[in-house]
């Protein structure tokens, strides 16, 4: 688990795409690295991915075919920044909301409007994940903990700390991000929509 806090952002150093697979390098800062085992778990622009090795500041993951399919790793080239979160430990502070690091989609980034203290993006989310999706909602973009502002489209602000401290900071109009929703959000809709269709006989 994670809480959409990204920790740092690192660069990617190295890809080798496989049939079915890539192996991708990051490098990544020091205070990432320290601690940091084989067989952990780091979210990578919001995808959780296994430390498979680590040399240095440089860590290596896998990334299975339906991970490439499912999110935006799968056109990262060399020299991309990413944002990067190791896992969740216990007794961590939960400054955002909890993050699987399952990512439900991509969205794609239709504006960016900048004023003197933040940035409002506005992005088309999915249609079969708007149901979930609430004003005040949480969401996560890239990884990233975000509240939901509005729906209709779907937008977020991002303060300057935010935009310092991750990639969203040189976003562009066009760019795809991953999206994951709040499951607790996402269970609570599929429980009353169940519970709904029940009673009316379908």
């Amino acid at each position: 688990m994670f809480t959409g806090i990204v920790q740092a952002q690192g660069t990617i150093a190295d890809i080798i795409v496989e049939p079915g697979m890539m192996h991708v390098s990051i490098s990544v800062p020091e205070e990432i690295v320290e601690g940091l085992k084989t067989g952990a778990s780091v979210a990578v622009n919001g995808v959780c991915l296994t430390v498979v090795s680590i040399e240095g500041d440089h860590i290596t993951f896998d990334v299975m075919q339906e991970t490439i399919d499912l999110t935006t790793l799968g056109s990262l080239k060399t020299g991309d920044q990413v944002n990067v979160e190791r896992s969740l430990k216990v007794g961590d502070e939960v400054g955002g909301h909890l993050v699987s690091g399952h990512v439900h989609g991509t969205a794609r980034i239709l504006d960016i409007t900048k004023t003197e203290n933040n940035v409002t993006i506005t992005l088309e989310p999915p249609a079969e994940l708007s149901k979930y999706i609430f004003p005040k909602g949480f969401i996560a973009l890239n990884g990233v903990s975000l509240t939901v502002i509005s729906t209709s489209p779907l937008s977020v602000s991002l303060i300057p700390e935010t935009l310092e401290r991750t990639t969203f900071g040189s976003a562009q109009v066009g760019d795809l991000v991953n999206v994951e929703i709040d499951q607790q959000t996402r269970t609570i809709v599929d429980t009353i929509e169940h519970i709904t269709t029940k009673k009316a006989g379908f």
